[in-house]
């Protein structure tokens, strides 16, 4: 049994056969399934799926990508449906400067917004960042939250040090078994299996021999197994230490 502790069932590339998918996770060893809010409409969706899903959780939280249309009522509505039965987690919530879809500036203070309020509430957070590491972590350590997951890992060495410094966890996703993704896979083996989860970032990032296809919850289990080649570790090993840091992080019982 495996999580896939970041997908997006609500997308609309889904939408035609989501009932099939999930069914298929289920069927294929997918223990939970963390599905992760990236705006207003899509966090209802997220909290919806988990109420009609016994094996589903939810996040919420607003993208970076869509900081600049945002206000005080964003992050009231994100607090609501953070106190949701199932919502685990605050999230996806970051800086990306890589798309630079909106300004810095909005990004960060959306940013420390709902950090303020994932540690009013308790719950740990999923971190977005590209290509703005300095500023991601220079808000973290104003903020100094307790638990965070940095999802779909893409910084180098000096970055990983500093976030498992800080106590954090690390995700990766299928792109760890593209051919080309080789500083990728040094960063994996360099990650403590103890800080490590699995993730697919679903419909996004479909493994190799895959790659051009829709990605879904069950192929987390490729993630699984390239953990498992790089590290030179038993695959029952990976399976047991990734579902144990999800289940701690997320409180999954």
């Amino acid at each position: 049994m495996f999580i896939d502790t970041h997908c997006h069932l609500d997308f609309p590339e889904f939408d035609s056969d989501r009932p099939s998918v999930i069914q298929r996770a289920k069927e294929g060893g997918v223990d939970y399934i963390v599905n992760i809010g990236s705006s207003i409409q899509s966090s209802e969706a997220s909290v919806k799926l988990a109420q009609d899903h016994e094996f589903i959780f939810a996040s919420v939280g607003v993208h970076p990508h869509d900081a600049d249309g945002t206000d005080e009522a964003t992050v009231e509505r994100i607090k609501e449906l953070a106190k949701e039965k199932k919502v685990v987690a605050i999230g996806e919530i970051g800086l990306d400067y890589y798309r630079n879809f909106s300004k810095a500036e909005n990004q960060k203070a959306l940013f420390a917004s709902l950090l303020e309020l994932g540690i009013e509430l308790g719950l740990p957070f999923v971190l977005h960042c590209r290509k703005a590491e300095s500023d991601l972590m220079e808000i973290l350590r104003h903020f100094s939250p307790k638990k965070a997951v940095v999802h779909c890992f893409s910084g180098g060495e000096d970055f990983l040090k500093e976030c498992l410094d800080m106590g954090f966890f690390i995700s990766f996703t299928c792109n760890i078994t593209y051919k080309k993704a080789q500083d990728l896979k040094g960063i994996v083996k360099i990650t403590p299996l103890e800080r490590i989860m699995l993730e697919t970032d679903a419909p996004y990032l479909s493994p190799e021999g895959l790659r051009g296809r829709r990605n879904e919850p069950l192929n987390a289990k490729f993630v699984a197994d390239e953990i498992a080649r790089i590290k030179e570790r038993n695959i029952e090993e990976v399976y047991r230490a990734t579902t144990s840091n999800a289940k701690g992080f997320f409180g999954l019982k």
